[in-house]
């Protein structure tokens, strides 16, 4: 794989560059967030290594920023800052892994192989999603009902962009905090009920059933009907 390490503890980093070189990666290095920014924006890569503590821009802001502007290389987040809530900061913020340190190098690698998985033979991909009148465009990062113009955040383009994949297949809670928030814990918050709330208000019509249903016991689904 081609991994982008943004990390500005010298040391650090080149352990890191070491490790992963005899593991037969390639890897580009940033010693601050925004040198990070650029490469990532610029280059090509199948996952970032992302330290949460940068110097010109923290490595949060910075993924969040990729994120806004439709870059979805996988960001690990490795990072001294180990408390529940910067896990979930980090997770909701555009991140789909989080390692504290100090770590074992092979945790680390075998997060770094099963995000890069899913980019080593990726499929065809539908640049536009379609549902009734709704429609995504994955590229342009915009989404529309009736020709009017419906202004996402990027974790509800995201939500919705899942649920319009998978049309009518219902997603339990904790599977839509795996796939959309990459969480592998319940965080017990409301996050996912609130993201919905919002997605909700802003795609249905008045007086007309949700398009995003749910389903007693079970979980949420995009209607079919």
């Amino acid at each position: 794989m081609r991994i982008l390490v943004i990390e500005d503890d010298r040391q650090s980093r080149d352990y890191l560059v070491r490790a992963l070189a005899e593991d037969g990666h390639l890897t580009d290095t940033a010693d601050d967030g925004s040198t990070g920014l650029q490469k990532a924006r610029e280059g090509t890569y199948d996952v970032m290594v992302v330290d949460r503590m940068l110097p010109k821009m923290d490595g949060l802001a910075m993924v969040h920023v990729l994120r806004a502007v439709g870059v979805g290389t996988p960001a690990l987040f490795l990072t001294a800052m180990g408390s529940a809530e910067d896990r979930v900061a980090g997770l909701t913020g555009g991140g789909d892994d989080y390692l504290v340190k100090p770590f074992h190098y092979e945790e680390l690698a075998a997060r770094l192989a099963l995000l890069g998985r899913g980019r080593a033979n990726p499929a065809p991909q539908v640049n536009v999603l379609r549902h009734r009148d709704l429609v995504l465009d994955r590229l342009r990062r915009t989404a529309e009902r009736g020709g009017m113009r419906i202004l996402l955040k990027p974790l509800e383009f995201r939500l919705l962009e899942h649920f319009m994949m998978h049309p009518d297949r219902v997603f339990t809670r904790m599977m839509l905090l795996e796939q959309i928030w990459g969480f592998r814990f319940d965080p017990q918050t409301n996050i996912v009920e609130t993201h919905i709330s919002h997605l909700r208000r802003k795609i249905d019509l008045p007086d007309e059933p949700s398009m995003i249903a749910t389903v007693r016991h079970a979980g949420y689904c995009l209607r079919a009907d």
